[in-house]
């Protein structure tokens, strides 16, 4: 298996915190030297290791933001 290589190019935010002391975080992260993406997922507190996520177009972080913005929360 190809070693996985990223980079957290901006922090923007940590949504939550986990029983393990692990964060929930918002992030522009570069995955393979590719482009930057935003990415929501798990990291520990040296950001070396992390859990599963998602990753999201600027365009479909418009459409999250317009989703959320119309439920009533």
């Amino acid at each position: 298996m190809a070693e996985l290589k990223y980079e957290v190019v901006e922090k923007l935010g940590v949504l939550g915190e986990t029983g393990t002391g692990w964060t929930k975080e918002l992030n522009l992260v570069s995955w393979n030297e590719r482009e930057p993406v935003y990415d929501i997922r798990t990291w520990n507190s040296g950001h070396d290791r992390m859990g599963k996520g998602i990753t999201l177009s600027p365009d479909e972080v418009k459409c999250l933001k317009d989703l959320l913005n119309g439920m009533d929360i």
